[in-house]
């Protein structure tokens, strides 16, 4: 009698000593306090910050190339322009300077230059320009006319040095060996001397 009167008047939802615990009827089962997360696969975790350094290198050679290809390009084009108003200026409707070669030149490299630098400018190192527009075209110049002397110097030497004088050697030093080494020093001047501004991700990355 007394066993049954306890059962009656215990609490409801009790749990049976006998049996395993369990949530009252109708309550979910709590959450995780708020601000935790549950433990993520220490493997993969540890991946990450693996790659992070793979993929920087990866990004940088990426605009790194895409940068050289730009430069090339403009150079290409500024060749044209320079051997194409020589051409036209010498030999083209009118004579206009037929019998003044270089004045002709220099002209066709003055607009070559012009265009180089605007090709360069906006286009090539369009993250690196400056404000300071005057004192990046002079530098431009001044850039130009050291790789013409590389140019004229490999000539120099083949010429009058090693007495190579065929019209194959002329042009070998001075459009082949000169032309490319006064490329290199071009590029890796312009973005030393010249187009001197620091990119926007390169500032944000900084300040970061």
């Amino acid at each position: 009698m007394t066993s049954h009167v306890r059962q009656a008047t215990s609490p409801a939802g009790s749990p049976d000593p006998d049996g395993p615990a369990a949530a009252p009827e109708g309550r979910a089962p709590s959450a995780p306090p708020a601000g935790r997360t549950e433990p993520s696969d220490p493997e993969a975790a540890s991946q990450v910050p693996a790659l992070e350094p793979r993929r920087s290198r990866r990004s940088a050679l990426v605009a790194r190339a895409a940068e050289l290809l730009r430069f090339g390009t403009v150079g290409g084009v500024a060749f044209v322009v320079d051997t194409g108003l020589f051409n036209l200026l010498r030999f083209g409707p009118g004579d206009l300077l037929a019998d003044k070669p270089l004045t002709a030149k220099v002209l066709s490299v003055a607009v070559a230059t012009i265009v180089a630098w605007l090709g360069n400018r906006y286009w090539t190192f369009s993250d690196r320009k400056t404000q300071t527009q005057l004192r990046e075209f002079i530098g431009f110049v001044v850039v130009n006319i050291g790789g013409m002397g590389i140019a004229l110097g490999c000539l120099w030497f083949s010429h009058y040095v090693l007495d190579l004088r065929s019209p194959l050697a002329d042009n070998i030093s001075a459009n082949g060996v000169g032309l490319v080494l006064g490329m290199v020093f071009r590029y890796l001047a312009y973005r030393t001397f010249v187009f001197t501004a620091k990119p926007a991700g390169a500032t944000k990355t900084a300040g970061a």
